[in-house]
């Protein structure tokens, strides 16, 4: 007698084998998605992670020196902290006096530029790497994401490919901006919606 787990397994299975195919996987794989230069770049990043990782938390220096080293763009008092994952330092432009925070991950298959004086706060995620899901071999696509000037990204947030974030806007905590947002505009929620404008009080 076959068990209800079985059964169920089972029919899975001939779900799976008996519709119809949607993607090439292998046609995927082949696809040559870097150049050589890139791969070489990436085998030699990987091996000076530890250098960035464990530096000390104050040695916001020595990283942008190491990032620098590996192509990125890097101003004046930019603040890198050792837990944040920069995928592609020479995709990186950061200005004059942004930050990275704790366990940010910045994704960025395609470029991904900062202004001066932007915040990423802890464990944002900035995603410049996505796949074309119209077509059966499911391609890569490195689309940019820009940050505006004083801009702020807060905890937790996700920005995805292709968003330009304006001047002085806020991404609020765990908000998920699939879309540009206008420039002093907060947005909230997901997807990210505007709630009102942003304000300096002097």
């Amino acid at each position: 007698m076959t068990s209800e787990p079985n059964k169920r397994f089972n029919s899975a299975k001939e779900l799976d084998t008996s519709g119809t195919r949607m993607l090439d996987v292998e046609q995927n794989r082949r696809a040559r998605k870097y150049s050589s230069g890139e791969m070489t770049r990436r085998v030699l990043w990987t091996l000076a992670q530890p250098l960035f990782r464990f530096s000390p938390r104050p040695c916001f220096g020595w990283r942008r020196f190491l990032l620098r080293c590996f192509g990125a763009t890097i101003g004046r008092s930019v603040h890198i902290y050792p837990s944040a994952t920069i995928y592609f330092p020479w995709n990186l432009q950061a200005g004059d006096e942004s930050a990275i925070g704790e366990q940010a991950f910045i994704y960025n298959l395609g470029r991904v530029t900062l202004g001066p004086r932007v915040t990423i706060s802890h464990r944002a995620h900035l995603c410049a790497g996505t796949h074309d899901h119209t077509k059966p071999d499911f391609p890569l696509l490195r689309s940019p994401i820009a940050i505006g000037s004083e801009a702020w990204i807060c905890a937790d947030a996700f920005v995805g490919p292709g968003v330009t974030v304006g001047e002085g806007a806020i991404v609020g905590a765990r908000a998920v901006a699939m879309k540009d947002v206008k420039p002093r505009s907060i947005v909230v929620g997901n997807p990210a919606r505007e709630s009102r404008e942003r304000e300096i009080i002097q």
